[in-house]
């Protein structure tokens, strides 16, 4: 299987523009396609920030910028976005029926040697794969948030993906600048994702269950772990409406009560705080208060702030 020329990334949201930038600062022709012209736009403003950036701290100058710029193209209708693409990564929302109709259109519009991929976090390929004539090309791909903070790619099976394109995208995953972890056997939640989905399920319960704050929960991972986010920071920057589909996936899979997304989770995404993209979740934005540092200390404890108090 030849090397790719030509990669098509559906869907320019938070991921879909990280994946779609990723693949043009790397030297493959690149197009990303989303219907929705806000979302268009917003993406060619997340890569003019970040190419900024990368020119701030002296990764890229300027003249590199423009040639990856260059590179990128958007497009609103799917069939001249994926027209010669060799590798189509479809980034849409983590919906079973969305992504199968997605899949259908590809296989009718692209070459039938073209592979193609989802980067759903949850969904396994052989849901999807169905839904097209190609079940030797098409695979799990999944991507982390800030690709370049994060340098790796899920590579996952169907009931037949062939091992010449398993072996061809794990190069094109080398060459992107991404380590290619190979799941050998089809897993919900790949690989990180299942100790990942662990820990959302018990810290959501921790504070659904009144056992303590989502404050207290961030303050005890970022101390432990020296990390900058806590699991509730994080979940607000993937997007709880994104939590909340994914934990919906694991519960419709076991039928568990313990699996299903608690209050605390389903109550935000109804009222519509989604966390960053909607300026609230479990925190504030912008300037959340766990990038305050002396956040990190705590609060005073309300006893203590009585001058009264007797502990005597």
């Amino acid at each position: 299987m030849r090397d790719f020329q030509h990669i098509c990334v559906v869907g320019a949201g938070f991921l879909g523009t990280q994946i779609g930038l990723q693949c043009a600062a790397h030297g493959y022709r690149t197009t990303l396609v989303d219907l929705s012209a806000a979302a268009r736009e917003k993406s060619q403003q997340v890569v003019t920030d970040e190419l900024n950036r990368r020119i701030a701290e002296g990764l890229h100058d300027a003249s590199e910028s423009s040639a990856v710029q260059a590179r990128l193209t958007y497009h609103d209708d799917l069939e001249q976005g994926v027209s010669s693409a060799d590798l189509v990564i479809e980034a849409i929302p983590e919906r079973l029926d969305i992504k199968r109709a997605l899949f259908a259109q590809l296989d009718a519009l692209t070459d039938s040697n073209t592979i193609l991929a989802t980067n759903s976090s949850s969904i396994k390929i052989s849901a999807i794969e169905s839904a097209t004539e190609r079940l030797d090309r098409v695979l799990n791909m999944h991507f982390y948030g800030m690709i370049w903070d994060r340098p790796m790619v899920e590579l996952m099976r169907g009931s037949a993906t062939s091992d010449a394109t398993i072996q061809a995208v794990y190069r094109c995953a080398q060459r992107i600048g991404v380590t290619p972890l190979v799941v050998d056997r089809e897993s919900t939640g790949f690989i990180f994702n299942r100790v990942w989905r662990a820990i959302k399920r018990e810290t959501l319960h921790l504070v659904n269950d009144g056992v303590t704050s989502h404050e207290n929960v961030d303050r005890a991972w970022m101390i432990f772990t020296g990390m900058k986010l806590g699991p509730f920071a994080l979940m607000d920057r993937i997007g709880l409406d994104v939590i909340c589909d994914i934990e919906n996936v694991y519960y419709r899979e076991s039928s568990l009560e313990r699996d299903a997304p608690p209050p605390i989770l389903t109550d935000r995404v109804a009222r519509g705080d989604l966390g960053c993209k909607t300026g609230k979740g479990f925190y504030t934005y912008p300037n959340p208060a766990f990038e305050d540092p002396q956040w990190l200390k705590g609060e005073v404890y309300p006893l203590m702030e009585s001058p009264s108090t007797d502990l005597s």
